[in-house]
């Protein structure tokens, strides 16, 4: 009998929803950007439906106080203003997954903007999700390629590492992303590109990263112009996805440009919500929401994704508070240095300002020592620079000088390297190894 009335009482309890009075709440306020709303019960990360007919945008709550719920737009607020109608959506933002992402481009919402048709997802997923839980993560023990030689030698990255490129601006960092996203042997890649002018989204795809590395790659874009809350959406929908192909047993490349756009975008939503500004404007939420944010790549009990996040310094200031906190959770650091790039040195990576934690627990003894050589020669080189320049330096005061003006030529192609060229693992080393020996290593 209970097996009978089941369906039955399925249908009725749905005719009840269906029949219930629709509960419509009203906007009381537009301040900044946000909305307060007021008439409806809801939690934070609820969507609610504000206005009707083409005014009509979808917000989700951010903040509750009392009777009122603080939205942001994830559109434009255009034609809305006080009195306007407010329905709750009932609904939690979905990401797509699946291998028919592949090539395609979406925005924070997951929705495609690169004029393909729709998505031939396998299925959706909740955005929001808890990060691995610490004693269940898998160490980390294997490397991953990049295809970039001095990364993959002298700050070598572990498969479920979280690294971060830090620089200014306009020194080579989407120029480098698009490199490894060519070059690596992750089985997947997905990027997600947080703030960008809209003039270099397409170059940065059809230029950067080109008909190869697109193929293999899922885009994530939401550009400057767009709402702080979907710039934010847009690094955790790329997170979702890359943590799809994680649970499959993937080995995941993710690649975000850039950190400080999703800390600043949370920055103008918590100010918008009247949270206090504390260090240089960033309220306490956006330094919680990066650490949520970072905990969630790495590895858990089956596969890895591999965090590149690029962190813009403010001024070519690597203290500054967001490249202060990255550095603080993050795996390992890589410092792309201006004057490196203005010499027309690519990629501008200065080798003895970046390290990886993980590099001594992927890499056999013999490889790290090979690494160690290097950089005590290219240490002795800057220490006594001063010297080099005003032409005090006396020949045979230091071999490790010695050895770095006698083969410096030799030092800057192992280096440096093109854009379309990807080096095999085996072949960085075999080169590192002999540009050891010349500097005189055994």
């Amino acid at each position: 009998m209970n097996r009978l009335w089941r369906p039955v009482q399925g249908r009725f309890t749905a005719a009840l929803k269906a029949g219930a009075p629709e509960c419509v709440g009203t906007v009381s306020a537009v301040v900044g950007l946000g909305l307060e709303v007021s008439g409806l019960k809801g939690s934070v990360g609820d969507l609610l439906s504000v206005g009707d007919g083409h005014s009509r945008v979808i917000a989700e709550v951010v903040a509750a106080e009392g009777p009122r719920l603080r939205c942001m737009p994830l559109g434009r607020a255009s034609g809305l203003g006080t009195g306007s109608p407010v329905r709750s959506d009932g609904a939690s933002i979905l990401v797509p997954t699946g291998a028919g992402l592949f090539g395609r481009v979406m925005d924070g919402l997951g929705q495609p903007i690169d004029g393909k048709g729709p998505l031939d997802a396998d299925g959706f997923v909740s955005l929001d999700r808890e990060s691995p839980n610490s004693m269940e993560r898998a160490r980390i023990s294997e490397p991953l390629v990049t295809g970039v030689r001095v990364m993959d030698t002298m700050t070598t990255i572990g498969k479920g590492q979280r690294m971060g490129l830090f620089a200014g601006s306009g020194v080579g960092k989407s120029s480098l992303l698009s490199m490894i996203a060519r070059g690596t042997d992750a089985e997947v890649s997905v990027i997600s590109l947080v703030g960008e002018r809209g003039r270099e989204v397409r170059e940065f795809l059809e230029d950067d990263l080109g008909a190869e590395g697109l193929a293999r790659s899922i885009v994530v874009v939401a550009t400057s112009d767009e709402p702080a809350l979907m710039r934010l959406r847009a690094a955790f929908t790329a997170t979702r996805i890359a943590e799809s192909f994680r649970d499959r047993g993937a080995h995941v490349m993710l690649m975000m440009d850039s950190l400080t756009r999703v800390a600043m975008a949370q920055r103008e939503i918590g100010l918008s919500v009247g949270e206090p500004p504390a260090t240089r404007g960033y309220p306490p939420s956006t330094f919680s929401v990066l650490s949520r944010l970072l905990e969630r790549a790495g590895t858990d009990r089956t596969g890895s994704v591999t965090g590149m996040y690029t962190v813009l310094v403010d001024g070519d200031d690597h203290n500054e508070p967001v490249a202060d906190a990255a550095r603080s959770i993050l795996d390992g650091h890589i410092v792309l240095d201006r004057r490196l790039a203005v010499a027309g040195h690519f990629p501008s990576i200065d080798v003895l300002g970046s390290i990886s934690r993980v590099a001594s627990k992927v890499n056999p003894r013999e490889y790290g020592e090979l690494a160690s050589r290097l950089r005590k020669v290219l240490a002795a080189r800057k220490q006594a620079q001063d010297l080099i320049d005003v032409g005090a330096y006396q020949s045979g005061a230091n071999p490790l000088v010695d050895a770095a003006l006698a083969h410096e030529t030799a030092i800057n192609h192992f280096l440096q390297q093109r854009m379309d060229d990807q080096t095999p693992a085996t072949e960085a080393w075999n080169r590192l190894s002999g540009l050891s020996r010349l500097l005189g290593g055994s």
